[in-house]
């Protein structure tokens, strides 16, 4: 299960299903708020947990009863949540700058103030300006050393989305939005690989945090990449996403602990 992050769709994940395809059925769907998610959902209201189990539905509608599960950013939130609230469903976990959620209750409310208010700003300028002004982010600067034409790339394969699918999306799945998931964390108890770009300070931070609390995680950590690490340097990425996938799927020995290990710069 390969799940985008906010702004893509599943076409976004294609990369990374051609690498796996040879090895894994890969299942990239559209997120809600996303791609065709939008006319599929017309008419419904989504919220975090909603989105949880029609992943899962979708999952078992092709006929698989678990798998490995990846998710980039927004994604890899829905992916730890996954493994939290369905875990005979999970198989083991890739999570690119994933974090957990918000812990503080006053902090997640000024959060999902700050995503109304850009949910709204949405609506109004339409989905070409909140694309520019998304990518104009200093959490996206890394992309911009790889030249204009990635850069159009990019901005083109977001723009498949539409302001209201984003708007909606960003009020349902934004971090403010998310319930916390920190106190289940210790029942997690198949292989994690937390990944971050070594440039993405923040979510190198947060891999190790979560590393403390997960008893079968480990971390890497990309050199020469930002926040977007498996668009950045995609075949240390794979190399390691591979690796990864070859141990997990192998019997679980007596001793299940994994060590935290760092690929470092």
């Amino acid at each position: 299960m390969l799940l985008h992050g906010y702004t893509g769709n599943g076409r976004s994940m294609s990369g990374i299903a051609r690498a796996l395809e040879d090895d894994f059925d890969t299942i990239a769907p559209d997120l809600p708020g996303h791609g065709r998610s939008v006319a599929r959902a017309a008419g419904r209201s989504y919220d975090f947990d909603a989105c949880i189990d029609d992943l899962v539905a979708t999952l078992a509608a092709t006929g698989h009863r678990n798998a490995h599960w990846l998710g980039y950013s927004m994604g890899a939130r829905l992916a730890l949540a996954c493994a939290v609230r369905h875990p005979s469903r999970v198989a083991s976990l890739v999570l690119l700058a994933g974090r957990a959620g918000i812990a503080s209750p006053e902090e997640r409310a000024a959060r999902r103030l700050a995503d109304e208010t850009l949910a709204a700003r949405i609506e109004a300028r339409g989905v070409e300006a909140f694309v520019d002004e998304w990518l104009a982010q200093p959490l996206f600067a890394t992309l911009r050393r790889f030249g204009p034409e990635f850069m159009a790339r990019e901005r083109a394969a977001r723009l498949a989305n539409d302001a209201q699918g984003l708007a909606a999306g960003l009020r349902a799945l934004g971090p403010g939005a998310q319930p916390p998931l920190f106190d289940a964390l210790p029942q997690v108890g198949v292989p994690v690989l937390l990944v971050a770009g070594a440039l993405d300070v923040g979510f190198v931070a947060a891999a190790h945090e979560l590393a403390r609390h997960l008893p079968r995680a480990e971390v890497c950590v990309i050199p020469d990449a930002g926040h977007a690490a498996h668009l950045e340097q995609p075949e240390a990425f794979l190399r390691v996403v591979r690796e990864f996938l070859r141990r997990a799927t192998r019997p679980v020995s007596k001793d299940p602990s994994l060590s935290v290990q760092e690929i470092a710069s």
